[in-house]
C-alpha cells in the first residue's frame, strides 16, 4: 500500500499543525478508553523533526519509508516493520524520507482536537 486506507483518514482525527514537531507531515489520531492515543503520520518531504520529550511512553512502528529516531545520542535507523520503544522523559527527535509513513502509540494523550 502507498497509503492509509481513506477510512483512517476522517477530518476529525486530523491532527491540526501545531500539534505538529515536524514540517510538511500529515497525520491522524485516535483516543483509547485508557487515555492513551494512536498516531498515523505521513511525512511528505526529507524532514528533521524538533527535539522534545513525552510525560509517556511512546511505542514507534515505520509502515513505509525510512525514520531515525535520535535518542540518549544514538541514531536508530527504522525501515519498514521497524519498531522502537521510546521511554518517557526521553528527549528525542527524529529525521524522515519523503513518502514515510509511520505508527505512533502513546501512553498518555499527545494531542489535543481543536476545540479542547
Amino acid at each position: 500500500m502507498k497509503d492509509y486506507p481513506e477510512f483512517m483518514k476522517n477530518i476529525k482525527n486530523h491532527i491540526s499543525s501545531n500539534e505538529q514537531n515536524t514540517e510538511d507531515i500529515d497525520g491522524y489520531f485516535y483516543d483509547g478508553a485508557d487515555g492513551g492515543q494512536m498516531a498515523f503520520w505521513t511525512c511528505y518531504s526529507d524532514r528533521v523533526s524538533r527535539k522534545h520529550t513525552h510525560d509517556f511512553d511512546e511505542y514507534m512502528v515505520c509502515v513505509y519509508g525510512q525514520y531515525t529516531v535520535i535518542m540518549n545520542d544514538h541514531e536508530y535507523v527504522l525501515n519498514p516493520d521497524d519498531e522502537i520503544f521510546i521511554p518517557k522523559g526521553t528527549e528525542q527527535w527524529g529525521k524522515c524520507i519523503a513518502r514515510t509513513r509511520t505508527i505512533h502509540a502513546f501512553g498518555g494523550k499527545r494531542i489535543h482536537r481543536i476545540n479542547e
